[in-house]
């Protein structure tokens, strides 16, 4: 078959671990031919061009810089994606006939572009549908219900759903959720496909290794380190993580390590250099090696959402916890269903965000036990394995004829 896949990510080796390289990896190692349509945003100087290699196409198009940029030449850059995606796609692979054409969000304006490539092929199409866009927006109060933009969105949203024939969702309740707010979607095209990864087997680190990395980074080698890696942004609900920053102060064995990049990481920032806080750490972004090798010497890992959300999540970090044998503790909006599947399962705990009290108890609960981690962070492996895997969701996507 030949794979078209619209994406955000900037593709430039397939062979780069990522929940979607790992996921287009798998559709060529089952004899699939694989095209990537992925942007070049113009900060990196370069034209339109392909990339091509066995069994694997991408083309890189020139867009506006969309990430990490003014919010005007985001909103500028997000809105003309879908002219150049389509420009690019017809010049460079118009006589491509293509059995699927697979994509996710966000973003929700390629509509054309699907609509016009399902037209010429006569193909399936797919959402893997990873946000719900705008109800998110409206959640965190960045755009008005019922507003001009609101309903210029909603309608695009409601157009993609018509025209997927089928739609993956991240968790059961996210499932629940697209069927019951959008009464003209055919319940019987809305599927699970959560992210997902081919795993690898992630070596331990040794107790050298662990105590040189750690007394390089300042943090203590004989606490319960809890780590939160990841984006720090207004989703991921700050304003909590700092308040239970600061009731960590008051504990003796547990230690908070925070590293990622971010709208919000300013503002944490100012807070630890206001409040100087000796039983945390924050760190900027590091090297990916390095940061691999802090995962591994940390014993449990940390999700934090905005508990203002209605609509469920899936947070991306829960694999890199899962493969790396962490159990997971999580502080979420009731509707994320996250928390509730972690607690089931046996490999992670979950307190409401904003209720400080049942966080700091299962912080204490995971801190007390290190028989605990070491099964919960077995049972999250397993469940990894058997639910999160490139193979599992390729088969969900193109299952077998």
């Amino acid at each position: 078959m030949k794979i078209l896949f619209l994406s955000l990510s900037r593709f430039d080796d397939v062979n780069n671990r990522g929940i979607y390289s790992d996921l287009m990896r798998e559709f060529i190692k089952r004899g699939n031919d694989v095209y990537i349509a992925s942007p070049t945003e113009r900060r990196f100087g370069k034209p339109t061009h392909l990339i091509d290699s066995p069994n694997c196409h991408i083309l890189k198009i020139r867009t506006l810089n969309i990430q990490k940029t003014n919010i005007i030449e985001k909103g500028i850059g997000t809105l003309l994606l879908e002219s150049q995606f389509d420009r690019a796609i017809r010049k460079y692979w118009g006589d491509v006939n293509f059995d699927l054409v697979l994509y996710a969000t966000p973003p929700i304006t390629f509509n054309k572009v699907i609509e016009r490539i399902k037209a010429r092929c006569g193909c399936r199409s797919y959402l893997m549908l990873k946000d719900i866009f705008p109800q998110n927006a409206v959640d965190l109060g960045m755009m008005k219900e019922g507003s001009l933009l609101h309903k210029m969105f909603r309608k695009k949203e409601e157009r993609l759903y018509e025209i997927s024939d089928r739609i993956g969702c991240m968790s059961p309740a996210n499932c629940e959720y697209v069927i019951s707010h959008n009464p003209a979607v055919d319940r019987s095209k809305v599927e699970l496909c959560p992210n997902a990864v081919m795993p690898v087997e992630i070596p331990e680190i040794t107790v050298e290794e662990r105590t040189a990395l750690l007394s390089k980074l300042g943090i203590p080698v004989d606490k319960t380190l809890f780590i939160y890696g990841g984006n720090l942004g207004k989703p991921q609900g700050i304003d909590f993580l700092l308040r239970v920053v600061e009731a960590n102060e008051k504990l003796k064995k547990s230690y908070i390590i925070i590293v990622g990049s971010g709208t919000e990481c300013p503002k944490i920032k100012n807070w630890f250099d206001t409040y100087k806080p000796q039983n945390s750490k924050l760190l900027s972004a590091l090297p990916k090696d390095e940061y691999d090798r802090l995962i591994r010497a940390a014993d449990v890992g940390l999700i934090f959402l905005d508990h203002r959300f209605t609509i469920p999540n899936f947070p991306s970090r829960l694999l890199s916890y899962l493969e790396n044998r962490m159990p997971v503790l999580l502080a979420t909006d009731i509707n994320t269903d996250m928390g509730r599947i972690a607690e089931s399962e046996g490999f992670g705990l979950w307190a409401e965000s904003g209720d400080l009290d049942s966080f700091m108890k299962n912080m204490n609960v995971i801190t007390s036990s290190p028989e605990l981690i070491n099964s919960m962070g077995s049972k999250g492996y397993a469940f990894l394995l058997n639910n999160y895997t490139a193979e599992k969701i390729a088969t969900t996507i193109l299952p077998p004829k």
